[in-house]
């Protein structure tokens, strides 16, 4: 499985009410309306540790079932369009690609 993360800010002077509606609503359906999206979630980063302050407040995780579907998606000339529309809403952003080597689940 491969996990895009992003990490981020809003700018100076944004609406973070605002901001948390348009995120969990229009931009979480066009998150899950990307080709291959097993899975995306949204968080508000409430500490940091070690570290002064909070070096981003928000993130954002999708899911895809590997790296040549996550390539295909994510690097399609449209889903970059609409891409560098959102990322005018935010502020700093940190995008991680990562692919799992390991995953376990305690039984509970």
């Amino acid at each position: 499985m491969v996990k895009l993360t992003v990490l981020y800010n809003l700018p100076p002077g944004a609406d973070h009410e605002e901001f948390i509606r348009w995120r969990t609503t229009e931009h979480q359906e066009e998150n899950m309306s990307i080709p291959g999206v097993i899975k995306s979630d949204f968080y508000i980063v409430k500490e940091a540790w070690q570290q002064e302050g909070l070096p981003y407040r928000y993130m954002t995780e999708a899911y895809f079932p590997d790296m040549e579907t996550f390539r295909k998606a994510f690097f399609d000339p449209d889903y970059q369009a609409n891409l560098a529309e959102s990322l005018k809403l935010i502020a700093d952003p940190l995008f991680l690609i990562s692919e799992e080597v390991l995953t376990e689940v305690k039984e509970q």
